[in-house]
């Protein structure tokens, strides 16, 4: 999908100034154990790599708002997407969900947070656009997604997926 039906070109550069953190895109790592039995995995929204290096493996690596990754989202069998979604302008959110799921061959996981960010955008936004309760995401997800496990706590909902056929 065209980079201009995912993310905003005002957005993108938001993003990219906040990818500049050191601090910032780096949750990938939280999520290696339990996703590491998977061989083909795409890390959708990858920051700082930081999945890739928790596993101590070559992995496919997305984000659109990191140099040199911005063209990466073809598809594998696996597609990890951690505190990315709630990122997502709303008017582009049935598209990047379109998109991971075009990825996705087999199954995916998504980690998604339900709390503001610790982080401002540069407009003085708070980095996560989209609050919204794990119900309201459930409901969004399952236009794309089979949902096949989920859990949820008062900071994050965590999903298993297959994508519709």
């Amino acid at each position: 999908m065209e980079l201009c039906k995912l993310i905003s070109k005002d957005y993108l550069k938001q993003q990219q100034a906040l990818h500049n953190d050191k601090n910032y895109g780096v949750s990938g790592h939280k999520w290696a154990s339990k996703i590491s039995h998977h061989k083909d995995i795409l890390d959708y929204g990858c920051g700082k790599k930081t999945l890739e290096a928790a596993l101590n493996r070559p992995i496919a690596n997305y984000d659109p708002c990191v140099e040199g990754l911005e063209n990466n989202n073809q598809p594998h069998d696996f597609v990890f997407c951690g505190d990315v979604l709630e990122h997502i302008e709303l008017h582009l959110l049935d598209n990047v969900l379109q998109d991971i799921k075009r990825c996705m061959i087999n199954s995916g996981l998504l980690v998604i947070s339900l709390i503001p960010a610790k982080k401002t955008l540069p407009d003085g936004r708070n980095a996560h656009l989209i609050l919204e309760t794990h119900h309201w995401w459930k409901d969004k997800l399952e236009n794309y997604f089979i949902i096949t496990n989920e859990e949820v706590n008062d900071k994050e909902y965590v999903v298993e997926v297959k994508p519709w056929v």
